[in-house]
């Protein structure tokens, strides 16, 4: 399954490991939209910052 992340909230005036770690995710800039893979990892990172971010589950039926 993949994730497929928004960056909806502004990171200015979060921590600095916040920031770095939406740019782990590929998120520069809001409304950004990344496809990532779900894995632990990418879980922890997305629960790190869930206050910033809007996540939706993309079915890998649906892409075929």
């Amino acid at each position: 399954m993949k994730l497929k992340v928004e960056l909806v909230k502004s990171p200015i005036g979060y921590k600095y490991d916040q920031r770095e770690t939406l740019k782990a995710l590929g998120l520069r800039k809001m409304h950004n939209v990344v496809v990532v893979e779900d894995t632990p990892t990418i879980r922890g990172m997305i629960r790190k910052v869930s206050h910033l971010l809007s996540v939706k589950a993309i079915h890998e039926l649906l892409e075929k």
